[in-house]
């Protein structure tokens, strides 16, 4: 096996993709003026130079570019220079598209939706070198698996590929007659077959069939499973077994007849073996019964235990050797450090290191034990995915193994507590009814083709790689995304058009075995000014934050930051350099990507990369677990979460979506300035929402959306929007009914106060000011520019 899931060939360092590895002298929170007054707010005067000199129009513009390609002016608002020292409202009124390609319109109709494929860039450089001048980073972000509305099933005997590069056949190749075919990833000529009944959506074959097969390893949990049974995917032949553990192993005997579930105990950790191999996995359809009373019966079995052990790694073993015959999903519950039998664990964590600007040690596995039993789990298509509920330190860096490398999941819940908590509770519950019922594949292998002239050489998420360009997953599901670099071998001259296609391989949970097809056809451009206008600043973003990730694990988090902010110089200059004879002053970007600092900025002073503010350790490891597989728009959300103010909500722009009205606020800058006491405020952090409500919020707001009669009266930890029957409630409760259902887990909501004490979270996530330690926006544009005159 492969010593690591990331990378298939040694990938080149940043430097290749424009990254120098040059040591930044950036540090967070330093002023870089020593003379200077310190920087008031974002958009106050200090700190901000004018410059009088006037900005180019677009003739003078396009000469200095070398020229736009024929894109029409209209589409050039993209190239349109932003001093971003000047410019103050650079957020969109609403949250950002991805940019469009340049295609004619029949090949946008039948295009890959940005939803489930994005390049960093919509417009492909010709080669190497003009990538190289533009200074972005090429790839890919995948959601290949995620829930659609429609999907069409094609049963055919026929899967029409093509000879050489096995490419499956899309609505972008050539049909040269009626008989030939010209792909349009190697362009080799084919034959249609005689029964080809062709449709571009997706493609589908049955071969063996198989039953979904799911094991539950707890330390504790049943009420949730207890309630959605019946919701689980799969069909009659549907398999489930049970296994808990503390400093032995139990197995539980649920075959078809007996009167109650039996326990086995194996009490022997270190040579761990199966009791039963006819009736610890049983067909849920014909055990039901004995499953409810075991899902039952099981927490007063334990609630006087007084075991405090855990021997994790040898339930592991045991859920192994159960599993191996069938392969399918394991799923693990775990509230402390294992600390028994094979890959017993001891804290690494100094909590007096958690704020420390130095580097952070131990973000890598203490042992090896997690991810050699992942890859063996993963050759007998097992997928584990892991519930970590605890507040004491876990080890999260080794643990995670098990399900980074057998396509698995992780969950986190740092401060659970069943009473204590209700709130986190809350979201375990909802997070638990999504994942236990959400659509699973089985058995899967994904492959990424792409056209001669372009290859892949790093891929980022949780899989193991099984050869150059297929990746191995046990377990697919519908909220994983992933994320592949790229490079230019070969000069695309030849081309107009490059295309990407994602086949995805998997059984149902109903044991069929489909493919799923996705192919992304982009222009091929020659001239600088088309690689900027298609540049994509999420996507580019997004693939930073996993390289980075990568380069905080096999290097230090320092080495991953400067790397970010030389992503940022590097980018400047050279767009600086590709318009000097316009003699530009201030900190000039093209309008599309006017976010890309900011957006760099909110990346460092995220919890799995920020230095200097108090962070667990587990805490940071699960950040970076995130950003390794969450798809780009809940990413996103994450990253730089949307702030709206809700207060003074009007029905402009509202949409009217099944018989309600849906407002549509404007996004606000994440700055305290954008702030008043008087409004009610949104903030949407993906996994969580801040409703902040200043001390003087109108008292109808608070009446008719909280149920409160003053702001006094508003208690300090709500945690939930009453359904009260007022036009406001309606409409709030509308907006947020409509944001939650653009994400597959459910998103808590706090209730802030002006005064509470949770008031510090909330400005936690207000990245262009200054926050603790880590710089305001116009502290970071300055270092910015004074790394560019080094």
């Amino acid at each position: 096996m492969p010593p690591s899931n990331d990378m298939t060939n040694q990938a080149p360092p940043y430097g290749n993709y424009g990254y120098h590895n040059t040591q930044s002298t950036y540090q967070p929170g330093l002023d870089t003026h020593a003379d200077s007054p310190p920087s008031q707010n974002l958009y106050g005067q200090p700190g901000y130079q004018q410059y009088a000199q006037p900005f180019p129009n677009f003739s003078q513009l396009s000469a200095a570019l070398g020229g736009l390609s024929g894109v029409p002016e209209l589409e050039v608002e993209a190239l349109r220079p932003v001093n971003l020292l000047q410019e103050r409202n650079l957020l969109p009124p609403r949250p950002l598209e991805a940019p469009e390609p340049n295609l004619s319109p029949d090949l946008k109709k039948v295009n890959c939706s940005p939803q489930t494929f994005r390049c960093t860039l919509s417009s492909i450089p010709q080669t190497q070198a003009l990538l190289n001048k533009a200074r972005l980073p090429l790839g890919l972000l995948l959601h290949p698996f995620r829930d659609l509305q429609q999907l069409p099933v094609i049963t055919s005997n026929t899967i029409v590929r093509c000879r050489s590069c096995r490419t499956y056949i899309n609505p972008f190749v050539t049909f040269l007659d009626q008989r030939r075919w010209k792909c349009n990833l190697c362009y080799r000529v084919n034959d249609v077959p005689d029964e080809f009944m062709y449709n571009p959506v997706t493609r589908s074959y049955e071969t063996d069939e198989f039953p979904a097969v799911y094991l539950f390893v707890l330390d504790y949990f049943c009420d949730a499973l207890l309630e959605n049974l019946d919701k689980m995917p799969g069909d009659a032949r549907t398999r489930v077994g049970f296994l808990t553990f503390d400093s032995t192993i139990h197995f539980y005997n649920l075959r078809e007849g007996l009167s109650q579930p039996q326990m086995l105990v194996v009490s022997d950790i270190d040579d761990i073996f199966i009791p039963s191999h006819d009736s610890l996995m049983v067909n849920l359809k014909e055990s039901k019964e004995l499953v409810k009373e075991l899902l039952t019966s099981l927490p007063a079995m334990f609630s006087q235990t007084r075991e405090t052990h855990s021997a994790l790694g040898p339930a592991l073993q045991a859920a192994f050797k159960l599993m191996s015959p069938t392969g399918g999903r394991v799923t693990v519950f775990q509230t402390q450090l294992p600390t028994l039998g094979a890959g017993k664990l001891q804290s690494r964590e100094d909590p007096n290191q958690r704020s420390g600007t130095k580097g952070v040690q131990h973000l890598g596995p203490a042992t090896d034990f997690y991810k050699k039993l992942a890859l063996d789990c993963s050759g007998q298509q097992i997928g584990v995915d892991f519930f970590l509920l605890s507040s004491q330190y876990s080890d999260l860096a080794s643990l995670a193994c098990i399900s980074k490398y057998s396509a698995g999941s992780v969950f986190y819940y740092p401060s659970f507590h069943y009473i204590h908590n209700p709130a986190q509770l809350e979201k375990f519950q909802k997070d638990l009814d999504r994942y236990l019922t959400r659509k699973i594949g089985f058995e899967a292998v994904m492959r990424i083709r792409c056209t001669k002239g372009l290859s892949i050489h790093t891929f980022h998420g949780n899989f193991f790689v099984r050869s150059t360009d297929l990746l191995s997953l046990a377990n697919v599901n519908p909220d994983s995304g992933f994320a592949v670099q790229m490079s230019i071998d070969n000069s695309l001259a030849d081309s107009s058009l490059a295309c990407f296609q994602a086949a995805l391989l998997y059984t149902s949970s109903k044991g069929k075995r489909r493919i799923r097809v996705h192919t992304l056809c982009l222009p091929v451009v020659s001239q600088l000014t088309d690689v900027y206008i298609g540049a994509d600043v999420q996507a580019v973003t997004c693939l930073l934050a996993n390289m980075a990730i990568d380069r905080s694990i096999s290097s230090s988090l320092s080495d991953a930051r400067d790397a970010l902010v030389n992503a940022v110089v590097d980018f400047v200059s050279a767009y600086k350099s590709s318009v000097s004879n316009l003699q530009q002053s201030g900190l000039v970007v093209p309008a599309v990507m006017r976010l890309f600092p900011l957006y760099i900025l909110a990346l460092l002073k995220q919890k799995a990369l920020r230095t200097g503010t108090s962070t667990r350790l587990d805490e940071r490891v699960f950040a970076m677990c995130e950003f390794k597989t969450q798809p780009l728009q809940q990413l996103m959300r994450m990253v730089h979460p949307d702030l709206y103010r809700l207060d003074n909500m009007s029905d402009q722009g509202a949409l009217h979506l099944n018989d309600s009205i849906v407002p549509q606020p404007h996004l606000l800058h994440l700055s305290a300035e954008r702030l008043s006491r008087d409004g009610a405020f949104l903030m949407d952090c993906g996994n969580v929402f801040f409703l902040w409500i200043g001390k003087s919020c109108n008292e109808m707001f608070i009446r008719d959306v909280l149920g409160c009669p003053s702001y006094a009266s508003i208690p300090p930890n709500m945690s939930h929007i009453p359904e009260l029957q007022t036009p406001l409630s309606e409409r709030l409760r509308a907006f947020l009914d409509w944001l939650q259902d653009n994400r597959a887990f459910s998103a808590s909501i706090h209730v802030v106060k002006d005064d509470a004490s949770a008031k510090a979270t909330f400005f936690q996530h207000l990245v262009e000011d200054r926050c603790d330690s880590a710089s305001s926006y116009s502290e970071f544009l300055q270092h910015i520019q004074q790394q560019m005159s080094k």
